[in-house]
């Protein structure tokens, strides 16, 4: 039980002890308390000592599981050059680049980024069939304000040659209205200049830089028999460098693979990449990468009576009570607990209800 108050021991609150002969106390169905005697050395002072108390709730309580994990850019993913030629610019790690904004330069020409998913695997231009690649490549003309064409279809038609030779103008390339594959950068989004691979002065064709997402991640490294405890669109707390933020579960992978201990060597496990995007994207401050601890909601109990965990008597013959406290007289109720969550348990008891003030330590 990781809770910062733990239930006190029946002995810490002698005051429930009576003098003179040992006396028994049924406390509920089958549940039998010896109150023994007590000798006047140990015999409380006069007059009640004050107690705190606090009150029964009726709440959900929710049992966690925390699992480590590391709040970071994400997976890097390799840029490759198909552009004869030598490097001419690069951009400085950390670097964010949008839709249409140069990723490095050749022979002192931009290579931009577009957005997409399917690969320029062709040359396009009037006369090839049409194709998805086609619309792609007309969805970023128009993006940036190239038009002229209409509705972006996979057509290359005339009108797209003419949009296209205006944006080549306005990047300095040769005015062909042809399309190649190794003109620009592909990705889904914007991307992150994570690390240079290439150099100036360099071979184009090759490879240039690794890049990321822009957006923070936290990815944790689940162990396959635990899978159930995330699902897609699942809310978190993420606790980063001492503050809590929340988010929400991107992705549960779906390959196992086997899990490393910290010298690299594999433990026997094997786990699943789970992914969370926060909520707060500055929770992480300015830090590249940095351990975080992911809070996964294990089990949820509705509408329980809980009491703070400072609450619990432990009781010497086993079990626990809660010292009820009406209007300055005491008693004991036998309790039985169930979830414990955030320094409170859930409790049941003869006569408990919403409201009952019991003595606690917390």
């Amino acid at each position: 039980m990781s809770e910062q108050s733990t239930p006190r021991t029946r002995g810490h609150r002698t005051r429930w002890l009576v003098s003179g002969a040992g006396l028994t106390v049924v406390l509920g169905t089958g549940s039998v308390v010896a109150l023994t005697q007590v000798s006047e050395a140990q015999a409380p002072p006069a007059g009640p000592a004050p107690v705190a108390t606090a009150s029964v709730t009726k709440t959900d309580l929710r049992e966690q599981q925390d699992t480590d994990g590391t709040l970071a850019y994400g997976a890097e993913t390799d840029v490759t050059g198909r552009r004869p030629g030598t490097i001419t610019a690069l951009p400085a790690p950390g670097t964010t680049i949008t839709q249409g904004k140069q990723v490095y330069g050749v022979d002192a020409t931009p290579v931009p980024l577009f957005y997409g998913k399917l690969p320029f695997y062709r040359d396009l231009s009037a006369g090839i069939p049409d194709g998805l690649d086609v619309q792609e490549l007309e969805q970023n003309l128009k993006d940036l304000g190239y038009t002229g064409f209409g509705t972006p279809d996979g057509k290359f038609t005339a009108e797209t040659a003419t949009a296209l030779k205006q944006w080549q103008k306005a990047e300095g390339l040769a005015q062909t209205g042809t399309f190649s594959a190794g003109d620009v950068v592909l990705a889904a989004g914007p991307i992150r200049a994570s690390t240079v691979t290439g150099a100036l002065g360099g071979p184009a064709a090759g490879p240039v830089l690794k890049s990321t997402g822009t957006a923070k991640i936290v990815e944790v490294k689940l162990d396959v028999a635990e899978q159930n405890l995330a699902k897609a669109g699942d809310a978190v707390t993420v606790d980063v460098n001492g503050a809590t933020g929340t988010g929400k579960v991107l992705d549960v992978g779906r390959t196992a693979v086997p899990d490393k201990d910290a010298t690299g060597q594999a433990n026997g496990k094997a786990v699943i990449t789970v992914t969370i995007k926060l909520d707060d994207p500055n929770l992480g401050g300015g830090l590249d990468s940095v351990p975080a601890t992911v809070h996964f909601v294990k089990d949820v109990h509705k509408d329980v009576l809980a009491v703070p965990v400072g609450a619990l008597l432990a009781l010497a013959e086993g079990g626990y009570a809660v010292e009820v406290d009406d209007g300055g007289a005491r008693h004991l109720v036998p309790v039985k607990t169930g979830l414990f969550s955030g320094g409170q348990v859930e409790i049941s008891g003869p006569g408990l209800t919403a409201g009952t003030k019991v003595v606690t330590t917390s």
